[in-house]
Parts: C-alpha cells; sequence; structure tokens
C-alpha cells in the first residue's frame, strides 16, 4: 500500500512495480453511443464464467440487473428522463443516425405533450488510482497488477468484506454462495495476452473504448468538446480528473446528466484518505492516556 490519497501519475510504480512496466489501461464509456443491447453484460459473464443474477425483472424500466455486485460485474443503466417533444435533437454520431428526423423525435417516446428520453450508460469497477478496497484488504487479496488496474484473487479472499464499504461507488460486493468477494477484474487474463477486454470487444457501438488510459483521456477531451460543439451543454466527463477525490479513475465517463441521475456518487472520495491522521490521533490518545496511567502510578509511590 503507497500513497492514500492525491494526484498519483502512476499508482503502478507506487504499487511496487519497476519502471518497465506496461502503460496503465483502461476503459472509456461514451454514453452518448450506447444504445442498451447489453452485449458487454453477456460477454462479461460467459469470458469470466459469472453466475447468473437471478433471472428477475426488477420492474425499473428494462434494467434486470439493476446494479453493480458480485455476478454482476457490468450493469447496464436504463435512465427514463421526461422531455418536451419541443426538445431539439442533437446527432450525436449513433451509427444510422436519421438526419431527417422531426425536431424532438430523436430517440424518444412520446406521450401526449410530453415524450420521454433513455439515458443509457455501462457501468463496471472504476479501478480507481487510489483504491480502497485494496487499502483495506487483510489478506492481499486485492491487488494492483502490473497494467494498473485492481483484482480480486477469489483464492485469497477469507470473505471478511472489509472492501465492500470501504468502495466509494459501492461495486465491490460478497457472493452469496460463498462468501467471497467479486468484481470487474478488465480481463486481467486477457490483458496479460494482449487482448481487448470482452466487454469492450463486444460493443457494436464502441460506447466502451480500451486502451493506455492517457489516450483514452485525450479521446474522451476530443469527444466531449465535439459534444459541446453541436450544443450538448450537459455532456461532461466522469472519472477522468487526476486531481479528484479519487486521484482519477482506471475506467471513466462521458456523461449526458448529472452523475446522480446515472446512480452515481457526484463528487467521490476515497474513503481511506484520513487513515494516516486517524492513527496519529489514536496513537497521540494512547501516549497521553499511558503518561497518566505512568503519573498516576508515580503519584502513589511518592506518598
Amino acid at each position: 500500500m503507497g500513497r492514500l490519497s492525491g494526484r498519483l501519475d502512476d499508482p503502478t510504480a507506487d504499487a511496487g512495480y519497476d519502471a518497465s512496466h506496461p502503460p496503465r489501461m483502461g476503459f472509456f464509456t461514451d454514453t452518448s453511443v450506447c444504445i442498451g443491447c447489453k452485449a458487454c453484460e453477456v460477454a462479461c459473464k460467459e469470458w469470466n464464467s459469472v453466475p447468473d443474477d437471478g433471472y428477475v425483472l426488477t420492474g425499473m424500466s428494462y434494467d434486470n440487473t439493476e446494479a453493480l455486485g458480485a455476478s454482476t460485474w457490468r450493469h447496464v443503466a436504463f435512465v427514463e428522463k421526461p422531455t418536451s417533444t419541443s426538445t431539439q435533437s442533437v446527432d450525436l454520431g449513433m451509427p444510422g443516425m436519421r438526419t431527417d428526423h422531426a425536431e424532438g423525435q430523436d430517440q424518444e417516446a412520446e406521450s401526449g405533450t410530453d415524450g420521454m428520453r433513455w439515458l443509457m450508460s455501462s457501468d463496471v469497477c472504476k479501478h480507481c488510482t487510489h483504491a480502497a478496497c485494496l487499502d483495506v484488504c487483510p489478506t492481499g487479496s486485492i491487488f494492483r497488477t502490473e497494467f494498473g488496474t485492481v483484482v480480486v484473487q477469489p483464492d485469497i479472499c477469507n470473505g471478511c468484506g472489509y472492501c465492500v464499504p470501504a468502495c466509494p461507488y459501492g461495486v465491490i460486493d460478497l457472493r452469496e454462495e460463498d462468501g467471497r468477494a467479486f468484481k470487474c477484474t478488465l480481463c486481467y487474463d486477457r490483458l496479460k495476452e494482449g487482448q481487448t477486454p470482452a466487454c469492450a470487444q463486444a460493443c457494436p457501438t464502441e460506447s466502451i473504448q480500451f486502451g493506455e488510459l492517457d489516450d483514452l483521456r485525450d479521446r474522451a477531451d476530443q469527444r466531449l468538446a465535439e459534444l459541446r460543439e453541436k450544443g450538448v451543454d450537459a455532456a461532461r466527463l466522469y472519472g477522468r480528473d487526476p486531481e479528484d477525490g479519487v486521484g482519477g479513475d482506471g475506467a471513466f465517463f462521458l456523461l449526458l446528466d448529472e452523475p446522480e441521475v446515472y446512480g452515481l456518487p457526484p463528487d467521490p472520495v476515497v474513503t481511506t484518505r484520513d487513515i494516516g491522521s486517524i492513527w496519529k490521533h489514536v496513537g497521540a490518545a494512547a501516549a497521553a492516556v499511558a503518561g497518566l496511567g505512568i503519573a498516576a502510578f508515580a503519584g502513589r509511590r511518592h506518598r
């Protein structure tokens, strides 16, 4: 465990790897071109042999997985947003996008004078620069790979569950069947063979983009500028800033609304940030109690 918070440009080196380690790899998910097909969910489950989620419809739109968990490493969110039919449609670059559509009809289901638009996003573990789950793991089950990703080793996990409340995004979870923690590995086995993670490989619109993190950040900046130029003022990048509360994410997003709309925390902070200062205060308090005890004992002996 290295630094607990603040900007960190090379978390892999901070984890103890030498300077010859590979570049940091990650995901950039452009939600503006996500069509909600769930190909990423299926590919993730098939490649990683992730068990089913129960095949239960939640009643929340077309979302039948609801959230990330031990058996849901990719989650496609379907967010329904009411909108006026007078809203100006914007070509976001979707494959096969019609340019002759009537105003307000693109990607909306109209109902009377008001309509509805979909916001779709494929959520995943963020592979944080400062990963609190890794910091609190007592067995070393969670480790930083040479690619800068964060991986759980199930054969070492003892099921203590410390990692679950430590994650600021609520990603990692324990599997009820055996009590161990599971989450996205960013297909570590594929990365070691120079292959693309299964979810990104299966994405038909390239909403999920995989590559070197620095290149993805540049690509995301260009995409954001493109959307802003087209009038999509609500577009924003989430998890891209290395100065944020987790030091930036290895898997970050382009969103078309506030993070809370997608079920994401607006200002995530690594939960282990204050561990150092906490232990300093605990040490000072312990020293003070010990000092009082010694003083009391010495006072008795002088009587």
